[in-house]
């Protein structure tokens, strides 16, 4: 199995919005807040330019009209071409200003999340994290406390994703685990951290997805990856277990 994963910034959005369809204009005019639609057509955006990438269409504006992304029973997105039902599965994520897709084919499982790293109190950690996370959480450095609780949400999020519930399921329902390249956890929480070389001091090559691991309450586990490049963690998990996700064209 193999994952592609494009991310786009605000900087990357064309000022026109001749790459939307007429249903997905409908839908954009219809939006209030100015943060939403730019939020919105960003998502919409990588989304378009990574499936086109994957399906081999051309990047021009009229081939983008042809690929829309609609909400299926779940919620999650479903991609139809021309109208027709896609053999693709994509998840989707925006943060910051930045968004990311990952796409796989149809039938694999897929989630993934952007996330920002910065403080989160003690009641967050508390209502959101199993007891185990919360250890882990209570062994690592000041420094790296806002990165590793950054990566175990964010892994949350891409699970609740692939299970196609959200967060409308107990986040303490999934159990994110630091595993080495072998795909092992290893029995000493410190040296996990030392594994992953987990330092929000240090930015880190796009390139250099480091692997996790997401254990659920229903007995399922996905296997995932995460990096950081300054304040932005990004993590994916998917099934059957994956390589790290290949980079499509236009990455930044």
């Amino acid at each position: 199995m193999n994952v592609y994963w494009l991310e786009q910034t605000e900087e990357d959005l064309p000022a026109e919005d001749d790459w939307l369809n007429a249903s997905e204009m409908a839908r954009l005019s219809g939006m209030r807040f100015p943060k939403r639609r730019v939020d919105w057509r960003l998502g919409r955006w990588t989304a378009k330019r990574a499936l086109a990438c994957y399906l081999n269409l051309p990047p021009r504006h009229e081939a983008l009209r042809r690929i829309e992304l609609r909400a299926g029973l779940s919620g999650a997105p479903e991609v139809f071409l021309s109208n027709e039902l896609a053999s693709v599965t994509v998840s989707i994520s925006h943060r910051a200003g930045a968004a990311a897709c990952a796409v796989a084919a149809a039938g694999d499982v897929v989630g993934c999340d952007l996330e920002v790293i910065e403080p989160r109190s003690d009641a967050f950690l508390a209502d959101y994290f199993t007891p185990e996370e919360q250890a882990l959480v209570a062994q690592v450095a000041a420094a790296d406390r806002s990165q590793l609780l950054a990566l175990l949400w964010s892994a949350k999020e891409s699970a609740l994703k692939a299970l196609r519930t959200g967060l409308r399921l107990d986040t303490r329902s999934v159990a994110v685990s630091l595993v080495d390249a072998r795909g092992r956890v290893a029995e000493n929480p410190e040296h996990r951290l030392e594994d992953q070389a987990l330092s929000v001091r240090s930015p880190g090559d796009l390139n250099s997805w480091r692997p996790l691991q997401v254990h659920c309450e229903s007995g399922q586990t996905f296997d995932g990856w995460w990096r950081s490049t300054g304040n932005l963690l990004r993590t994916l998990v998917a099934a059957p277990p994956v390589a790290p996700p290949i980079t499509l064209e236009g990455n930044r």
